[in-house]
């Protein structure tokens, strides 16, 4: 019975550790496209893009459109109020349809 628990916690470790092999290696990402907020989308309620970008993603957060996908970014979205409604280029870890961002710049 000692021998099964020793058994099952040191598998258990090995999976811990291989898990967090996977995830450390993860290697950011730059995607560039137009930052808007995730309540609107593609398309904004307002006439003034900026403004509806920065009003709205204050409750539901900032988001970069790349084509036809809007990914909702997260992590370090300072700077992203400045970009809004404009090109820029986001680094960071891509997971479905959303980034964990390491930085921001403006696009050239």
């Amino acid at each position: 019975m000692l021998r099964l628990k020793l058994f099952g916690s040191v598998i258990a470790l090995g999976v811990a550790m291989a898990a967090g092999t996977i995830l450390a290696t993860a290697a950011d990402q730059t995607l560039e496209g137009v930052v808007t907020d995730a309540s609107c989308g593609m398309t904004h309620k307002m006439a003034d893009a900026k403004r509806c970008t920065n009003g709205c993603a204050r409750t539901g957060g900032y988001a970069l459109v790349v084509g036809d996908k809007v990914y909702k970014l997260e992590g370090k979205t300072e700077g992203l109020a400045d970009l809004a409604a404009e090109k820029a280029k986001v680094t960071g870890a891509v997971d479905g349809l959303k980034i964990t961002v390491t930085s921001v710049a403006k696009a050239g």
